[in-house]
């Protein structure tokens, strides 16, 4: 799109008209929860078609702030206006890309269902009586309905690729760092990945190599490693068909699969919970809490309960986690999983305090260990007839994820050798 854009063969004006309009056409699913129409058309009528992402209409999480728009979290409890740009969102303006609104969150980020916020819900494009994932809910909608081609979300324990795979799209969460998270409202510093949403594995590699300032190279993976631990597989029928028959084309290709246990989940888990609830209520200390979504006051309660003891011990093991998956790294080009281990789940389904925690444990299951490792991790969408599934790899480097991933593509599509 950018390319065209740079040669005269794609009108910005026309790309971002043609986004505001999907956006409407669509905005049912809530994805979209600001929009600048007049300002992204006028950002597109001045554009000099210059720039790696020339033209290419953009959402942004709405915990990312930008000057003179709402920043509010997704939440009742705060209403304010952006003093000034994300690092993230200075870097799209900077390669021309063209910010045309911000995209819907679980309340604070701190939800993986994409089901509180201040407007509601956020419903998936692909059946609206079920969720998106979050916490980038309204980034993986989006993309998933076609309204920009690039959305960027974070990811503290699984809110870029949880969506994803929910939704059918590719979510790419880089190395920690990779992304600053300047002005972006935390929820965990030592967690926290800015990352980005895309249809397809090369969109996803482009934007992260132009925002990141990185080359990526290409290289076929020659072994992949397969989780063998059984929480990691503890997936529903449409989920374990798609992951197996996945597997037989990546083998039929020629890649060698190789069983992989990676550390263990009940303790890679809890070191991350133990390291994101602390970070959390010292986020919210001195805000009113009587406005939040009643899951979000009730994680932030249960968060305040982890001592300072449990907290350090928790960043002393995941240290040792940590080195623990560097070993296992070091035998393969990445580890896959499932990246979540059920389909999008109906909304009415959180609707309890007990069927929401059933809910969100399957979602996080399988996300949360790459956050405590910050490992890059891509989730990618496998080919199923249902509703939507995703394929989680882990990679030591964000080169090796990017390639890795390209490769898996190439593999799965139709197009693609099986």
């Amino acid at each position: 799109m950018a390319a065209d854009v740079r040669a005269g063969k794609l009108d910005p004006v026309e790309l971002v008209r043609t986004a505001l309009i999907r956006a409407e056409e669509t905005a049912e699913t809530n994805a979209v929860v600001h929009v600048d129409a007049d300002g992204a058309l006028q950002r597109a009528a001045r554009h000099d078609r210059s720039g790696a992402l020339a033209g290419v209409p953009v959402l942004v999480k709405e915990i990312v702030e930008v000057e003179g728009w709402p920043y509010r979290c997704g939440s009742a409890a705060m209403d304010e206006v952006g003093q000034q740009d994300a690092d993230v969102v200075r870097r799209l303006r900077a390669a021309g890309a063209i910010i045309i609104g911000l995209s819907h969150t679980h309340e604070f980020a701190y939800g993986c269902t994409g089901t509180s916020n201040r407007l509601g819900p956020c419903r998936n494009p692909h059946d609206l009586s079920r969720m998106t994932g979050g916490s980038s809910a309204g980034a993986g909608a989006a993309v998933a309905a076609g309204v920009v081609p690039l959305a960027i979300g974070t990811d503290t324990a699984g809110s870029v690729r949880i969506p994803a795979a929910l939704c059918g799209v590719v979510g790419f969460k880089p190395a920690y760092g990779t992304l600053s998270a300047d002005r972006v409202f935390p929820l965990s510093q030592s967690l926290d990945h800015v990352g980005v949403l895309t249809s397809t594995v090369a969109d996803a590699v482009y934007a992260m190599s132009v925002l990141s300032d990185s080359a990526f190279a290409d290289a076929r993976p020659a072994r992949l490693g397969v989780v063998t631990n059984p929480e990691y597989l503890d997936f529903t029928d449409e989920v374990g068909a798609a992951w197996t028959a996945a597997l037989g084309r990546l083998s039929a290709a020629g890649v060698e699969l190789v069983d992989v246990e990676v550390p263990d989940w009940g303790d890679s888990f809890t070191t991350g919970a133990q390291i994101q609830g602390p970070e959390a209520v010292a986020n919210h200390a001195g805000r009113s809490m009587a406005q939040y979504q009643p899951d979000v006051q009730e994680r932030l309660r249960e968060a305040a309960e982890v001592t300072p003891a449990e907290y350090d011990a928790a960043r002393v093991r995941a240290t040792a986690i940590t080195a623990g998956m560097e070993r296992v790294l070091a035998g393969v080009d990445a580890v896959l999983t499932p990246t979540v281990l059920c389909t999008a789940p109906l909304i009415a389904d959180v609707a309890t305090p007990e069927t929401s925690k059933a809910i969100r444990s399957q979602l996080l299951k399988n996300t949360r260990l790459a956050n405590v490792t910050k490992h890059p991790a891509v989730s990618l969408p496998l080919p199923t007839e249902g509703l939507p599934v995703g394929l989680q790899l882990i990679a030591p480097t964000n080169n090796q994820a990017a390639a890795t991933a390209r490769w898996i593509e190439s593999q799965l599509s139709s197009e693609g050798s099986p």
